[in-house]
């Protein structure tokens, strides 16, 4: 069960608990639960609430940014299907043209090898 809906059901049977034990209360001595059991009620079912609220928002964030990957990822990719065969073409083409191939010169090391050389 989720987040939300176990903050749901907490709060629902917060209140449930609460208004019940009023109701009890009230018809057998004609009074209320003491004030400590009334705010421990309304405390729970209310943070419950909020918690069930910041849920939703959350997993509607969560949502909207796994569709804009989704989507920025296939337009990535359709922007490298368009332009990935131009750019290789080039570059063959240059290389192609040129004739000779370009000369590999290894890196010297570096730091304080290469200055004792």
């Amino acid at each position: 069960m989720t987040l939300k809906w176990m903050a749901v059901v907490v709060a629902t049977v917060s209140v449930t608990l609460g208004v019940t034990g009023n109701v009890v209360t009230l018809a057998v001595n004609g009074g209320q639960l003491p004030l400590l059991v009334n705010l421990l009620a309304l405390t729970t079912t209310g943070t419950a609430v909020i918690l069930a609220v910041v849920a939703e928002l959350h997993d509607r964030l969560n949502d909207r940014i796994s569709a804009l990957t989704d989507f920025l990822v296939n337009r990535l990719r359709e922007i490298e299907e368009r332009s990935g065969d131009r750019n290789t073409g080039f570059v063959e083409g240059y290389l192609l043209s040129h004739g000779q191939e370009a000369a590999v010169v290894p890196f010297g090391r570096r730091g304080r090898g290469a200055a004792e050389r």
